[in-house]
């Protein structure tokens, strides 16, 4: 996510949710300007916590059935005429249409509830421009970011935050009375000016996900590039056999645990990366290169990809004894077993590796499962910044290990077997293990005494090069200070 985002302001601005200065304004009367769907689950709302709707249209009588019986249909004019706040419900194209009601809207408060249908598509916000066409009225920017399903359905799902700017403190507040008694958060965004960013919000597609989709879907086109060539590709061409119907579900199912393994170790790499420069440079005041900032922002999104790829494996795992060739591949087995005159095919060594194999590879999927879990909102609210620490940190890096060893005990000695090598290229597996394997060394080196003790007092303000003080304890018990430089 660019620094450039909206998550950065909400951070700073103020929820004005709990003022006391806030007072309930429910009984009174509200005018809605518009008849869609916007509109109409705005009346609904409003009437369900206990307001007075006046809904202003140009055809009344046709629109009265769509809204609720205690919402009043009328003229726009007439709807205009009986209150003092108005949520302005119509696109921005149409603001013209409102014009001739000019004089009966002066000295009102006028909502705009606008979004445009690309971002910045116009030099100014829609709410600007409404407040240009009616130099007279208060206008405030709210409500935008609300959709008309959380309106009629209330504030139990989805974001409860209602963004809300204007130049006029009052009329700010009265918005957020409103958005209050609906059951909203209210959330001060300052003044006029915040308009277009505002606005750019819900036109937004997951911000935070672009990166990590693409690199997904780059690893993925990748090894199942490499997987095609070695279980297609090369029998085809070496034993001309016709084996393109592995495309479906074998190629991606051997493809999908090595997207997902190789994503969960990139979650953990930005901070042994952050280690590394913090160590090296002594201080953990220098900024990271935005690459590695950007990388380090994008860790959620990674891992839950991570999860996801894990799960489909997982599920075209289970379905692989399903498919006819596999039915096919059994009989055609068994049939030379009995021309053979095979009767024991037990191998002990394969039993055991895949009982194993199996086996560790199911808890590696529970751990990646309360990974999920917990990065969810309403579940990490719940947890304290240690238990969240513990869950996402130490139990991460164990999935890691033990799908490092899910994946060990896949390749188990065939890593050595040269019949495994298809046009020199070695299996996939092997490809796989050289990040997570390069994490873990790191995370190991960095649990030595010398060096976690330095990255310790590095996190807590030491710099090299500087002198700091320091308090010691003296061999009576009490403690005695002085000065050292920090380099030694």
């Amino acid at each position: 996510m660019s620094r450039g985002d909206m998550a950065k302001p909400l951070l700073g601005h103020r929820s004005m949710e709990g003022d006391p200065s806030i007072a309930p304004t429910a009984g009174r009367t509200i005018g809605v300007l518009g008849s869609g769907d916007f509109a109409r689950s705005l009346a609904i709302r409003l009437v369900c916590s206990g307001f007075k709707v006046v809904v202003g249209s140009r055809n009344p009588k046709r629109k009265a059935g769509l809204f609720p019986s205690a919402a009043e249909v009328t003229f726009q004019a007439e709807a205009v005429k009986k209150t003092d706040v108005i949520f302005v419900a119509v696109f921005r194209e149409h603001y013209s249409t409102l014009c001739d009601l000019a004089d009966v809207l002066a000295g009102k408060i006028l909502v705009d509830v606008s979004n445009n249908t690309e971002i910045n598509h116009h030099k100014e916000s829609n709410a600007e421009y409404l407040a240009s066409l009616f130099p007279a009225c208060t206008v405030v920017k709210g409500f935008n970011v609300v959709s008309a399903w959380t309106l009629q359905s209330g504030a139990r799902d989805g974001n409860k935050q209602v963004l809300i700017c204007s130049n006029n403190q009052e009329a700010k507040r009265t918005v957020a009375e409103i958005a209050q008694v609906m059951g909203f958060t209210p959330v001060d965004m300052g003044c006029m000016s915040s308009a277009c960013e505002i606005e750019n919000i819900p036109l937004r597609l997951l911000p935070a996900w672009k990166i990590p989709i693409f690199l997904a879907l780059g690893l993925f086109l990748c090894f199942f590039t490499y997987n095609l060539v070695r279980q297609v590709i090369h029998p085809y061409i070496r034993e001309q056999k016709n084996k393109f119907y592995k495309i479906p579900i074998e190629v991606v199912n051997t493809t999908l645990p090595c997207v997902a393994y190789v994503m969960l170790s990139l979650v953990y790499l930005p901070g042994v990366l952050a280690a590394c420069s913090q160590l090296y440079y002594g201080t953990k005041y220098r900024r990271f290169p935005d690459w590695l900032d950007q990388w380090l922002q994008h860790r959620k999104q990674i891992g839950l990809l991570s999860f996801f790829c894990a799960a489909l494996h997982a599920m075209y795992s289970l379905c692989l004894p399903m498919r006819r060739s596999h039915r096919y591949q059994l009989i055609e087995t068994a049939v030379k077993q009995a021309v053979e005159k095979k009767m024991n095919i037990w191998v002990e060594e394969e039993v055991w590796r895949m009982e194993i194999y199996i086996s560790v590879g199911i808890i590696a999927l529970g751990l990646l499962s309360l990974l999920a879990i917990t990065s969810l909102p309403s579940i990490a609210n719940s947890l304290n910044w240690r238990e969240f620490s513990f869950i996402q940190s130490t139990l991460g890096f164990i999935a890691l290990v033990i799908s490092t060893l899910h994946t060990l005990t896949y390749g188990w000695s065939r890593a050595f077997d040269e019949n495994q090598y298809k046009f020199y290229l070695p299996p996939t597996y092997t490809l796989t293990l050289l990040v997570p394997c390069t994490v873990i060394l790191a995370k190991v080196i960095f649990s030595l005494p010398c060096i976690q003790k330095r990255l310790l007092r590095i996190r807590r303000g030491w710099e090299k090069g500087r002198y700091v003080k320091f308090v010691l304890p003296s061999a009576t018990g009490e403690y005695s200070s002085g000065e050292t430089s920090s380099n030694v």
